[in-house]
């Protein structure tokens, strides 16, 4: 299981890339391992406001359909238009080319209760 130590992650399987006040976001190795083969994702509109743990989107897979939960409060200002065409970047590349959104954080303290890598690692196992 692949777990970069300089992210941030829920205990809902999505992992936090901070720049500034703009989280990327994705989900975890472990997530998509679990969810199997991904076949389609629901992204969520630009402009949409969002809430720390708010579900904002969906996987779905050919085992099964997964929310997208925001990990952080804030707007959302990108979404990942690769995934429209490719899904399976999630499965082949989760942590680079299969973000699947960036939102322009309104409280960073949302990250003080995200899990750092080693934490993720230790709950994901």
């Amino acid at each position: 299981m692949n777990i970069p130590k300089n992210l941030k992650y829920s205990d809902t399987h999505e992992w936090v890339r901070v720049d500034g006040d703009v989280a990327t976001v994705g989900v975890t190795d472990f997530a998509q391992s679990e969810l199997g083969d991904i076949v389609f994702v629901e992204l969520p509109q630009k402009g949409l406001k969002v809430g720390q743990d708010d579900a904002c989107g969906t996987i779905e897979a050919v085992k099964t359909v997964s929310d997208i939960n925001a990990p952080v409060s804030g707007e959302i200002i990108d979404v990942n238009p690769d995934l429209e065409d490719e899904p399976t970047l999630i499965n082949t590349d989760c942590y680079k080319g299969g973000w699947i959104l960036k939102i322009r954080m309104s409280d960073t303290s949302d990250l003080e209760v995200l899990m750092d890598g080693e934490a993720y690692e230790e709950f994901a196992s």
